[in-house]
């Protein structure tokens, strides 16, 4: 890994000799990645210099909308609210973190994925099922993961995917994703008619729109 600055930006530059693209992301702590395939210095900089806006919006995005942090093992975020871990509420989790044996950050981290894993196939399959019916959608199936750089997907093959670090985000937003993909069995796309139809079950579907964007996946 190589570290230099682009015009005052710090960046991280992963060179990758298999990959054939390049590409650049930012972590929630703000930290600009690059991944290229071997290129010579002349290409990235012109590639930084094409997205120079795009990464300083970004980053100003994220450092005035920090991510929430939790102490492990003490602390929990659920529905946008911070639990302490002995709430009846998160009662699954703190009995799990007692059973492990050597906590490392790893078996500790595998308690909260764990625990929000199981909280998504009650609570997320609920919205999913109450949104269902009320908009008369059916879907074939769905799958409760962690994932990295989404909320959620659906397929053509009407198989709805859902994040499951959804439950740390307030209810709302975990309806307007709910919402969001059950809408893609009606349209797959983000077309004007798309946006109409979550409008219509959520009407201050905009307001959560731009709320879910400013949220990031921790």
């Amino acid at each position: 890994m190589n570290k230099f600055v682009f015009n005052g930006i710090d960046v991280e530059h992963i060179c990758k000799p298999k990959i054939k693209n390049s590409y650049i992301s930012i972590t929630k702590d703000a930290k600009v990645i690059l991944k290229t395939p071997k290129v010579s210095k002349t290409f990235i900089n012109t590639l930084l210099e094409s997205k120079e806006d795009w990464i300083k919006k970004q980053l100003v995005k994220i450092n005035s909308n920090p991510p929430i942090k939790v102490n492990l093992e003490y602390e929990v975020l659920l529905f946008g609210e911070i639990y302490l871990i002995n709430n009846s509420e998160v009662q699954e989790l703190k009995e799990s973190l007692e059973r492990v044996r050597i906590k490392t950050f790893t078996n500790i981290s595998k308690c909260y994925d764990n625990f929000y894993k199981k909280k998504s196939e009650t609570y997320l399959t609920n919205r999913l099922e109450y949104f269902s019916k009320k908009m008369l959608q059916s879907y074939n199936k769905v799958i409760y993961k962690k994932l990295k750089s989404r909320w959620g997907s659906c397929s053509s093959k009407r198989v709805i995917t859902l994040n499951t670090q959804l439950l740390k985000l307030e209810k709302e937003l975990i309806d307007y994703v709910v919402v969001h993909e059950l809408a893609h069995l009606v349209y797959m796309n983000h077309s004007k008619e798309f946006h109409n139809l979550v409008e219509f079950y959520l009407p201050n579907s905009k307001l959560l729109r731009k709320k879910i964007k400013e949220s990031y996946l921790k």
